[in-house]
């Protein structure tokens, strides 16, 4: 079910590394990007990417350039943008019968954000968080999700209540200014890398089951009723 394909994302940048898992019974396509720190490649998301095929979600994972070079200093913002549009373009070639919708893991999550909110994002139908990252750790603040306010698409937020990347006293009121509202799924006692304490009785791959779960959840109903259907809030 797992293909894997390169594009160019610009002339001046190169090209990078993909991967779509497609599923027989797929009904919507996630165009899936990395956090700062581990590459597609990532147990996170080839984790992910299984449980969401599950669950009728084809994935399209791929490499910002600096990982694709294998440097640790990722590339500045306009060239992981631009990097997220030539993703998002790659898919609709590859798979142009099924809707797509486009996010990630912390980082990738929020240049994908970026880029809807500056100019639109092809035909994506709604945007997908696992652990958006608000602002750094120990320096909470709301600024870095300002954009959020005019991407005007259907969201979801999969946070956790120990991530130290996302304050969530600070989260749910910038998302009560988003239209349409977003979706925030809380998952009790993940950090932002999903993990959870031992005390907690659950495993990592527990919590990954319920927040992709979740995640189809909001797809099916986020596809069905267009951009104007009520978040949910995981309080």
């Amino acid at each position: 079910m797992t293909s894997t394909h390169e594009f160019e994302v610009g002339e001046s940048i190169g090209v990078v590394s993909a991967a779509l898992l497609r599923p027989p019974e797929a009904r919507y396509l996630y165009v899936f990007g990395h956090g700062a720190g581990a590459g597609m490649h990532h147990e996170f998301l080839k984790t992910c990417a299984s449980i969401l095929a599950d669950h009728g979600v084809a994935t399209f994972r791929y490499q910002f350039p600096y990982m694709e070079a294998g440097r640790r200093l990722p590339n500045p913002a306009p060239v992981l943008v631009q990097t997220v549009r030539s993703a998002v373009a790659t898919a609709e070639s590859l798979v142009p019968d099924l809707p797509i919708l486009a996010g990630g893991k912390s980082m990738g999550g929020r240049m994908t954000s970026t880029a809807a909110a500056s100019g639109g994002l092809g035909s994506v139908r709604g945007l997908a968080f696992f652990g958006f990252p608000l602002h750094a750790a120990g320096r909470d603040s709301s600024e870095r999700g300002e954009h959020l306010t005019t991407v005007g698409l259907p969201m979801l937020f999969l946070q956790g209540t120990r991530d130290k990347l996302a304050n969530l006293t600070l989260l749910r009121p910038l998302l009560d200014r988003v239209t349409p509202r977003p979706s925030l799924h809380v998952v009790d006692g993940a950090d932002h890398g999903f993990q959870v304490l031992k005390r907690s009785g659950r495993t990592r791959l527990e919590v990954l089951e319920e927040s992709c779960s979740a995640f189809a959840d909001w797809a099916g109903r986020s596809i069905e009723a267009g951009s104007r259907w009520p978040g949910r809030d995981g309080r």
